[in-house]
């Protein structure tokens, strides 16, 4: 049979793919039901894997098929030479998981902007900047500005949901091309960054549970990228703060996140009908301030640290009482997304619009579409419905 023949591949590229996506031999060969001696015989050359073999690599790899048979490996840049610098992350030796995530956010994005210049149109250039000498609260004030989101239209907000999709629609209009990315441990990354300018990109970690945590990870991405632009911040293949001055640099974009998502009036506010001294905030008198503004009670006890309601002494005291509730609490439900809205989810409308756009004029295949947006060709009637709906939305907030 076809798929038993040896399949004349070039070792070192097998070796290449393999570093590339973070596996250890011991990893793959496990995966493809093979000893490890005869998976680095393969490496070496001495032997040659089935080309069902090799298929079966070119999908755990997420790597097309004939690359493997390649002269030599292509040339390029270190993922880590693209987004921002992750506490906990060290340049090169990112889990597999998240070496994909930032390899598809790439993949995204360097589509979008080809579909836009193939079409004559232009995505938004992003020309927000933030230096971390400024007050939290001055730079949050100037990116909610930009974004366009007034306290009446956010506390008008059904849910936490409604808001997530307002938030990040705001993101896209700045722009940002905004992704979601799945599998990725959330120790890992909550989110990521793609400091390419001037079209960036922000990515939030499906596996947030609620849609505020997501709502802060992206304000918390959108203050790097002002950072980055201003300057301020490098990709982490050539970042060389030290420890102590990049957590002070990480807790100046918590604060702006915050800042962007709470504005310090409306705060002001709501605070003089509370009677709650400083340090004794319970973990339900922050949670119900938290869903006035639908974000996370963990957001808004950030805020509300940087407005002096909590000592960092009281503030950890507290943080360690949320965490002790979170654990407290059943676990969560995964629930059912279609084809159709994982795509939206994770690749974005704006992308979605080009693909769509693309391939109505005859500049890429209905093939080419269904791999730019990883979905069956038998959904695009159905997310066509979908996004004119949700383009009503867009057009009406």
């Amino acid at each position: 049979m076809a798929i038993s023949t040896p399949a004349l591949v070039n070792p070192s590229l097998l070796i290449w793919a393999r570093e590339q996506s973070g596996y250890a031999t011991e990893t793959v060969a496990k995966r493809l039901s093979v000893k490890v001696e005869r998976f680095l015989a393969w490496e070496r050359g001495d032997r040659k894997p089935t080309v069902r073999q090799v298929e079966a690599l070119a999908r755990f790899y997420h790597r097309p098929f004939g690359l493997f048979f390649l002269p030599q490996p292509p040339e390029l840049p270190p993922l880590a030479a693209e987004y921002r610098r992750l506490t906990g992350v060290t340049p090169g030796v990112e889990s597999p998981e998240l070496r994909l995530a930032i390899r598809t956010m790439s993949y995204r994005r360097e589509t979008a902007t080809e579909l836009s210049e193939e079409l004559g149109t232009s995505l938004p250039s992003f020309r927000l900047t933030a230096h971390p000498g400024e007050d939290a609260n001055v730079v949050g004030a100037r990116l909610r500005s930009a974004l366009g989101v007034s306290i009446e239209e956010q506390l008008s907000w059904k849910n936490e949901w409604q808001a997530w999709s307002r938030w990040r629609d705001a993101a896209e209009s700045v722009g940002v091309l905004v992704f979601q990315f799945p599998k990725v441990p959330l120790p890992e990354a909550r989110g990521v960054s793609l400091l390419r300018f001037p079209t960036p990109a922000i990515g939030v970690n499906s596996k947030e549970g609620s849609a505020g945590a997501r709502i802060y990870t992206l304000a918390h991405e959108l203050a790097h990228l002002a950072l980055a632009a201003a300057r301020e911040e490098r990709p982490a293949l050539h970042e060389t703060r030290n420890a102590t001055d990049w957590a002070r640099l990480e807790r100046f974009a918590e604060e702006v996140a915050s800042a962007v998502i709470i504005p310090r009036e409306t705060l002001s506010l709501m605070l003089r009908g509370v009677s709650v001294t400083r340090d004794a905030w319970t973990v339900d008198q922050v949670r119900s301030l938290a869903r006035r503004f639908k974000v996370t009670p963990l957001a808004m006890a950030t805020r509300l640290r940087a407005e002096g309601q909590f000592t960092w002494t009281g503030y950890k005291r507290w943080r360690e009482a949320w965490d002790r509730f979170v654990k407290s609490l059943p676990p969560r439900s995964g629930g059912f997304a279609s084809p159709i809205d994982k795509t939206l989810g994770r690749a974005g409308r704006p992308l979605v619009q080009l693909v769509i756009e693309a391939m109505d004029a005859n500049r890429i295949t209905a093939a080419q579409a269904s791999q730019y947006l990883d979905l069956r060709f038998d959904h695009f009637n159905g997310l066509r419905s979908e996004l004119r709906e949700r383009n009503a939305v867009h057009s009406e907030s």
